[in-house]
């Protein structure tokens, strides 16, 4: 994502108007890398996001919901004993860098006035947020950067604050005509015109350099060794063109490939043609909370339930490898009654066995043909217990056939259990989701219990609550224990319960009551199970259909696990926009 240093200042500009003289009265951090910070002032009021996040470090104003953890960290802590109460006084961008320097007017514990400085460092892994005191000391930042980490620069509290190492590259902002054209008559052999402007001029993003070389030679693999001299110095008072142009009149666009989110930048895009929708904005505090809202929220609950997700995954795999061990050894145990008729033929034929013999050779008289067969015996054994042998193995198979089918039967329930957790994560949509499932796992013996004391108790989530397009309210379960309560508890013998087929998802209940609903509402309910399961991205998903009368908790099942045996089933194409559309607000 292009969020190179043109592209920073274009959003500087943005914002400077809004945020300078807002007062900042809230300062959250939803994120271990993102902090918002809640304003109003001459310009409005809202909330500024500043991420520090090594996949998409940025700056902008928000209207997304996002949600804090139960215990704010310190780092949050510091920034609300610093800053809140303070006056923005202004924004400061330093040439072609990708730094914002955030000035605020605070007051320390005395009450004097006092000015503190929070820099926000867009430089991908090396990303950075920094709280400075007014002589630009460093009180606290981010990610501590010592000796060990970076001979050149260190960032940790109480040193001052250093900019960070300028590239050793140009301004393009402040180049020259003739400057150009000699850089470009200077290159020899093959070069691409994108990689020399990314190698020679500072703050320019790889998108930007290759739409610089199709804009002025239509190709984004122009090379710059066949040119001419002509046409080199042609190419330089373009670029000069160019450069003079690109913090003047900045729009804000999303390029779309396939309806989705692909790139974004400062002014529109040409190079890829009809391959990649264009959609502009009116902000650019819009256009990148749009681009990053989904994406962002996935990664959250990525870094919430890796944990979760890599246990219950390990124990997923153990599991399913004990199961084909069982199943193996079970295959093996239906081969024994041949042991028993072995025995037989040995009982038979003790009088010609010598204690010591290998190998007893006898006709088989279970064989239609009465052919001869080899049986080994062990030579330690006399031939009585040779024969005990035999009937103790045919006798031990039997035994095991009934364990094996009973501890496979309990494997297989674990087995799905232990799935359905795994897609549970999958859809988590907050962190309320993901302690609830945490808390079924405790409870389930699966996890341990970790900072008990610490960790504050989140209220209860509700299920999710949707409206059909007739009136009917939907409910649907977030998780086994919210599933089973919403099924077995919280529902009326005559509503409508819906389950995608054979597979894990939700439970859906239809609450009907009293009334029967139409079929556009049973549908529309069997689009939200199958959109809350894992057919989501699948096309005609069953799913089924009964009263939730027909329900029942089998004995010993575990959470969410129900069974049911009358039942219609619907085929549908789950979609975000009908489940958007019916969604309660």
């Amino acid at each position: 994502m292009p969020f190179d240093a043109v592209f920073l200042s274009a959003v500087t500009a943005e914002l400077a108007p809004v945020l300078t003289g807002s007062r900042v009265d809230k300062i959250q951090m939803p994120a271990r890398d993102l902090v918002v910070l809640q304003f109003r002032g001459p310009g409005g009021s809202g909330r500024l996001l500043l991420s520090a996040s090594p996949n998409s470090p940025r700056i902008h104003l928000t209207t997304e919901p996002l949600e804090n953890p139960a215990q704010p960290p310190m780092f949050c802590m510091l920034l609300r004993k610093h800053l809140t109460g303070g006056r923005i006084a202004g924004l400061r961008q330093p040439p072609m860098e990708r730094l914002v320097d955030i000035t605020l007017d605070c007051t320390d514990e005395l009450g004097e006035p006092t000015r503190k400085h929070l820099i926000l460092e867009l430089m991908g892994r090396n990303s950075n947020l920094i709280l400075c005191g007014g002589d630009g000391r460093i009180i606290d930042c981010l990610r501590r950067v010592d000796f060990e980490m970076s001979e050149k620069r260190q960032v940790l509290p109480g040193l001052f604050y250093q900019d960070p190492p300028a590239l050793e590259k140009e301004n393009p902002l402040t180049a020259e005509e003739a400057d150009i054209a000699a850089g470009l008559e200077a290159v020899e052999g093959q070069k691409r015109l994108d990689k020399w402007l990314l190698d020679t001029y500072g703050g320019l993003s790889p998108l930007l350099c290759r739409e610089l070389a199709y804009v002025l030679l239509g190709d984004v693999e122009a090379d710059i060794g066949p040119m001419s001299l002509q046409t080199r110095r042609s190419v330089a008072r373009g670029l000069l063109e160019q450069f003079r142009t690109l913090t003047a009149r900045p729009q804000p666009v999303m390029l779309r490939k396939e309806g989705r989110p692909s790139d974004f930048s400062f002014r529109p895009i040409t190079q890829y043609g009809g391959y990649l929708e264009t959609e502009p904005f009116d902000t650019f505090s819009r256009l990148l909370d749009g681009f990053y809202a989904d994406r962002d929220h996935a990664e959250r609950m990525r870094q919430k339930t890796q944990a979760l997700h890599k246990a219950m995954g390990n124990l997923r795999d153990r599991t399913a490898r004990k199961l084909e061990i069982q199943r193996e050894e079970l295959a093996a145990t239906h081969d024994r009654e041949r042991l028993r008729q072995l025995g037989d033929i040995v009982t038979a034929n003790l009088h010609a066995i010598r204690r010591g013999q290998p190998r007893l050779t006898a006709v088989d008289f279970y064989d239609p043909d009465m052919k001869e067969i080899d049986i080994p015996l062990s030579p330690q054994l006399s031939p009585q217990q040779n024969a005990a042998k035999l009937y103790k193995d045919y006798n031990r198979a039997k035994t095991a056939e009934k364990v094996l089918t009973e501890q496979i039967a309990k494997g297989e329930t674990e087995l799905d259990y232990l799935n359905s957790i795994l897609d549970e994560l999958n859809r988590a949509e907050s962190e309320k989701d993901v302690a609830e499932i945490r808390l079924e796992l405790i409870q389930g013996g699966y996890v341990r219990e970790t900072d008990k004391k610490k960790r504050m108790k989140l209220p209860p989530s509700r299920p999710m609550e949707f409206v059909s397009s007739e009136g009917f309210p939907i409910r649907v379960g977030r998780n086994n224990r919210q599933n089973d309560e919403l099924t077995l508890k919280q529902s009326a013998k005559g509503d409508l319960w819906l389950h995608v087929q054979k597979l894990h998802g939700s439970h859906v209940v239809i609450q009907c009551g009293g009334e029967k609903p139409g079929d556009r509402t049973v549908t529309e309910a069997a689009q939200l199970a199958a959109w809350y399961s894992q057919a989501r991205e699948s096309q005609n998903v069953p799913v089924d259909v009964t009263p939730v009368k027909q329900i029942k908790k089998p004995a010993g099942g575990k959470p969410g696990m129900v069974i049911y045996h009358v039942y219609n089933t619907v085929y549908v194409t789950p979609s975000q926009e009908t489940v958007e559309r019916l969604r309660k607000d």
